[in-house]
């Protein structure tokens, strides 16, 4: 299970660098998504997804009895999961604001911060 997982991580890390690496502002916006996804999928991954064991010791027990998973990953994920989702909504708000004064989404054509007397900076290398 956990082999499919990590397959799943992998294709989402190679999906969010792609849409970051894209000039139009909405699939930057959808690769930041998927790469907040990408990212509490591995640290879930990461805290073991056997359903064997409770993360539960046992009364007189100083340890658990074998291997269980892992509360803390999902706990942290949680509070990811709030994080990332309001950091998009700032990024929407953002995104938004900028199509309506610029009228674009293209990243080449948001260049209204560069001085107009000097030469434009060359849009690839």
């Amino acid at each position: 299970m956990e082999t499919w997982f990590s397959l799943l991580v992998t294709l989402f890390f190679t999906v969010a660098i792609y849409l970051l690496l894209s000039k139009s502002v909405i699939r930057i916006l959808l690769g930041v998504a998927i790469l907040g996804n990408a990212v509490n999928l591995l640290i879930f991954t990461g805290g073991r997804l056997t359903r064997d064991v409770p993360p539960v010791i046992a009364e007189g027990a100083d340890t658990l009895g074998g291997p269980a998973a892992n509360a803390l990953p999902q706990a942290l994920i949680l509070t990811a999961i709030v994080i990332s989702f309001s950091f998009f909504a700032f990024l929407v708000v953002l995104a938004w604001r900028a199509y309506e004064d610029l009228a674009t989404d293209n990243t080449d054509e948001m260049r209204v911060a560069e001085p107009v007397s000097e030469p434009a900076p060359p849009l690839g290398y």
